[in-house]
């Protein structure tokens, strides 16, 4: 009896626990602090100047940095977005931001700015195929491969039937970096969105 009584209390205890850490685990908060969104107000302000999705902007900042501003890869990509020299610099000749120098490409704002600047002429790019799309996943897909295999390579995919640009395709695109930069991509996408909608939102109205 004793110790069937044992078993009762324990059982009962994991299901308490397990319980407050469901409760626990789906609170907005506890998400906010697991997926934290460094830079909100210059993302949020990039975003509108780009007429872009803020958690889109977001996304590619924690898959590329994980929020290090200072950040230098071994083939030269700066910042947060990180974006190559040449491209930086591609992007400051023919965007609003030619001001900025390309040494300032550490500064949060700069980097964002011209980051999202090169995201919204990749969906230009783009825009006849992303138009026919039904899905939001699709869209982020498409972008999201662009934006690290680049516009060159995605075009001749599509041109040469390698892959339509669709997150259903994803398998057949030639790039295994790229596949798996897109998935990143979708999951932090999907939690920003999740966590942060109410906030963000909220604030603007």
């Amino acid at each position: 009896m004793f110790f069937a009584f044992l078993r009762k209390k324990r059982v009962f205890a994991l299901l308490f626990i397990s319980l407050v850490g469901l409760l626990f685990y789906s609170n907005d908060w506890l998400g906010r602090w697991i997926y934290p969104i460094h830079y909100q107000d210059e993302i949020r302000s990039a975003s509108t100047q780009s007429q872009l999705d803020p958690f889109l902007v977001s996304a590619i900042i924690r898959v590329e940095s994980n929020f290090k501003s200072d950040k230098i890869s071994s083939k030269g990509a700066i910042g947060l977005m990180q974006i190559m020299p040449d491209t930086a610099e591609w992007i400051i000749e023919r965007s609003s931001s030619s001001e900025y120098l390309e040494d300032e490409m550490t500064i949060p704002e700069v980097n964002i700015q011209i980051g999202s600047w090169y995201i919204n002429s990749l969906q230009k790019q783009f825009e006849q195929r992303i138009a026919k799309m039904d899905s939001n996943q699709d869209r982020i897909t498409l972008v999201a491969a662009a934006y690290n295999a680049g516009p060159g390579n995605v075009t001749r995919w599509l041109e040469e039937g390698v892959w339509d640009g669709t997150y259903s395709e994803l398998a057949f695109v030639p790039f295994g970096e790229t596949r798996h930069f897109v998935q990143r991509i979708l999951y932090y996408y999907k939690k920003h969105e999740r966590y942060y909608s109410d906030v963000w939102y909220n604030r603007e109205s």
